[in-house]
């Protein structure tokens, strides 16, 4: 049996994430204790036998209410430790949202690259793979790291959920700066595939200082077609809203937006729920529909204004697959 050789484990704040992948491979979540103290320290530790097996510990990093991205990575690299304490053959990290991905390069003096800072502590604990899905920079995530790095695309979870609602109706895939049109043409290329059809390409410029996000020119033809936004994230909005904008001053006859993780800070629904300038009955908002994974626990209070137009793809047989190929030494 699968269990006899692996142990798979979902730190709390995991945990549903980690039963749609479980249930996938057939296994039970390993047992675990997480413990809080008053000074607000903690501890973490197995209670299943791990020596000698194939272990798998499944914590996305990002913030929220009652964990910030800070206590997460912190929870899962003690855990990391403990696991190689107590005897793993093997120990990768399965992290859905990878926190400071975005961080990776200096871009003003002195500034931290934060990416290749979190990768040194995974390895100083004793980490032999780290599994994601869909980083900022994947050329960073890959240098980064000297442990082995899987990472993992949505592009295909995305086109198989939009293909039969997009039969038949032109479409453009576009990319809300010039840094993602990779990510973009590789989607593209999986929804043409998906629709047996060629899929345009467009891109909107982006210029960004000071936190300020400008440029709004839209290079590639729209016209008459559903426009398709895809991004690696979604935290306040103002990027998918500047190009989803630019698509509608385009020409586009509907707009809809991808993002496989769904951070949507405090006014992100605000910011995408906001109407098309000019357009006399408000409810006619720029933004369509919007789908993300569940790479990002769904029912964040950022996304609240957003549910009548927000849907959510499981990447649990994604995550479930790469653990299995690992596991067979693929």
């Amino acid at each position: 049996m699968i269990e006899d050789r692996l142990c798979l484990f979902a730190l709390h704040s995991s945990r549903a994430f980690g039963e749609r992948v479980a249930q996938h491979l057939g296994v039970t979540l390993g047992a675990h204790e997480e413990r809080n103290f008053e000074d607000g320290e903690h501890k973490s530790r197995p209670l299943d036998p791990v020596r000698g097996k194939d272990v798998f510990v499944i914590h996305s990093l990002y913030g929220d209410p009652n964990e910030s991205a800070n206590d997460k990575l912190c929870r899962l690299l003690f855990f990391i430790g403990a696991l190689k304490d107590a005897g793993a053959a093997r120990v990768t990290a399965v992290v859905p949202y990878l926190a400071y991905a975005r961080k990776d390069r200096q871009t003003k003096e002195r500034d931290p690259v934060t990416t290749r800072y979190v990768a040194c502590l995974f390895e100083a604990v004793g980490t032999d793979a780290v599994v994601t899905l869909d980083v900022h920079n994947l050329a960073a995530y890959q240098n980064a790291f000297r442990c082995r790095t899987v990472h993992l695309e949505a592009a295909s979870l995305f086109a198989r959920f939009l293909a039969p609602q997009l039969a038949g109706v032109e479409a453009s895939v576009v990319s809300p700066d010039a840094g993602g049109i990779k990510r973009a043409e590789a989607f593209r290329q999986a929804m043409s595939d998906a629709l047996g059809r060629p899929v345009g390409m467009a891109c909107v410029e982006k210029y960004r200082s000071a936190g300020i996000v400008s440029g709004n020119m839209l290079i590639g033809d729209v016209r008459g077609r559903t426009a398709i936004l895809i991004d690696d994230l979604i935290s306040t909005g103002t990027t998918l809203a500047r190009a989803a904008a630019a698509c509608r001053d385009g020409g586009a006859a509907a707009v809809m937006a991808l993002a496989t993780h769904g951070l949507f800070s405090e006014n992100a629904g605000t910011v995408l729920g906001a109407p098309v300038v000019g357009d006399p009955d408000l409810g006619d908002p720029v933004l369509q529909q919007l789908v993300v994974s569940d790479s990002v626990e769904p029912g964040r209070a950022g996304a609240d204004a957003l549910k009548p137009r927000l849907a959510v793809v499981s990447s649990a047989a994604l995550f479930g697959d790469a653990i299995l190929q690992l596991h067979d030494g693929i």
